[in-house]
């Protein structure tokens, strides 16, 4: 027996044997849905880290530019009081000012109560601002470096999903490349089938909405006018979408600015029971979340829902497939 039907048996909870036969057709599709929305699960959280990833670089570049600030400035006040040692050598032959001079730590070394009195009370405040200036290096290069380990870690974190959920569909792809050729040939009719049954009432349901001028009601319109448009993780139109990316763009069209993430998206307007929901209310799916789609109205939604398929009107129900719904939010 194949190590892949035995491997994919014990997916279905089926303990092989020597004359067990290879999956039912409806068995394989279950499975090949399951891995698809897992996988759209997954980018869902790559998205996430992908804002995150976005964030922590334009921190660190702030960051870095305001050391660099701080270092010429250290710079200068260096300068400054190199000056000032250089003058009480002139002054005083070599001694205290030319310690100072080549110090390796001239803040620790101006510490000194005795060194502050030799040099000069007209040079306090220069030496004051060096030891604040040193300080304020210090402390933004000790910033940097923690975000330059977030950013390490958050980029590791979006290549790890990015992968399983690569992984996910490769295995989808590998349980119909394994059937009979009739076999899948005949899953590819029955989903293209189910697919176009599906695109065919979901633009019946888009032409029959009129909707308004309020924020939902254009964000949705815009929404039900990509029906039919493909699902690809990480797209964001104009004719590609994930689940994210068609209510951000649904939303900018309304003049409202949301980020490409579903976890984070949740974030945003206020909350709506699913007893009071109005059309273009956004609905959470997920625990963690991991889709979002927009209300229509009529107990249905318009949403990108995961590879395999197309932006879609569907049936709004408290479970969508294993996911939980979450909460509604109003913008």
């Amino acid at each position: 027996m194949p190590v892949f039907v035995i491997v994919f048996a014990l997916l279905l909870g089926i303990t092989p044997s020597s004359s067990w036969a290879a999956p039912s057709l409806a068995n394989a599709q279950r499975e090949v849905d399951r891995l698809r929305t897992l996988a759209a699960e997954k980018f869902e959280a790559a998205n996430e880290a992908t804002i995150r990833i976005k964030q922590l670089e334009k921190q660190t570049a702030i960051l870095e530019n305001k050391e660099s600030t701080l270092r010429k400035e250290l710079n200068l006040a260096g300068l400054t009081l190199s000056r000032i040692a250089v003058s009480k050598f002139t002054d005083s032959g070599m001694g205290e000012g030319l310690d100072l001079l080549f110090s390796s730590d001239p803040s620790r070394y101006l510490s000194d109560v005795g060194v502050l009195d030799m040099v000069s009370r007209n040079y306090a405040k220069q030496l004051r601002e060096f030891a604040v200036k040193k300080q304020n290096v210090e402390a933004t290069q000790l910033v940097v470096a923690d975000k330059t380990t977030l950013l390490r870690i958050e980029r590791s974190r979006l290549n790890r999903q990015v992968s399983a959920a690569k992984e996910d569909l490769a295995l989808a792809q590998k349980i119909l490349n394994n059937l009979k050729k009739e076999d899948r040939e005949r899953l590819a009719r029955e989903e293209a089938d189910r697919e176009n049954r599906i695109l065919s009432d979901s633009k019946k349901y888009a032409q029959s909405y009129k909707g308004d001028n309020t924020r939902g009601s254009i964000a949705l319109k815009y929404a039900l006018a990509q029906v039919g448009d493909v699902y690809v993780w990480a797209a964001a139109g104009p004719t590609r979408w994930d689940c994210s990316g068609l209510t951000m763009r649904s939303f900018q069209k309304a003049g409202v600015s949301l980020p490409h993430s579903s976890r984070i998206q949740i974030k945003y307007g206020k909350n709506i029971s699913a007893s009071s929901l109005k059309p273009g209310d956004l609905l959470f799916f997920g625990k963690p979340i991991s889709h979002v789609s927009i209300y229509m109205g009529g107990g249905k939604m318009v949403q990108a829902p995961r590879p395999g398929k197309r932006v879609e009107v569907v049936n709004f129900t408290k479970v969508f497939g294993k996911k939980p719904f979450v909460g509604a939010r109003r913008l």
